[in-house]
């Protein structure tokens, strides 16, 4: 199994980023699936998650800003963040866990490398 974060970048804030998560290796659209953050001196923590049957979690502090979906076809997993603020900065990493979600935080055993997202004030 093998996890590939894309799309993080520097923006101001307000703005809006794509991250994208390509998965290979197993049929990832019947595993929880999830994105998580750190940033610098701080823990990492489950931003959202998504399990195989569909259903969508998110830490408040993302919610009505960032978008979680997946594309079976594609085999990709994808974090849609709009109105960006400087908290937001962080290394972004996918992960992979078992069917269901137990929340953001997923839990997973798989991680990707992660994407590096900057939002400046």
């Amino acid at each position: 199994a093998q996890l590939v974060e894309s799309g993080g970048d520097s923006v101001q804030a307000g703005g809006s980023l794509t991250l994208t998560c390509t998965i290979t290796g197993y049929a990832y659209s019947n595993y929880c699936l999830g994105w998580l953050r750190q940033a610098p001196g701080r823990e990492r923590e489950g931003v959202a998650s998504i399990d195989g049957d569909g259903n969508i979690q998110y830490i408040a502090s993302v919610k009505g800003r960032f978008s979680i979906s997946r594309d079976k076809n594609k085999n990709t997993l994808t974090l849609q963040m709009n109105n960006l603020e400087p908290e937001d900065t962080a290394t972004y990493t996918c992960g992979k866990g078992l069917r269901y979600c137990e929340g953001p935080e997923g839990p997973y055993n798989y991680y990707g490398q992660g994407t590096q997202v900057t939002v400046s004030s």
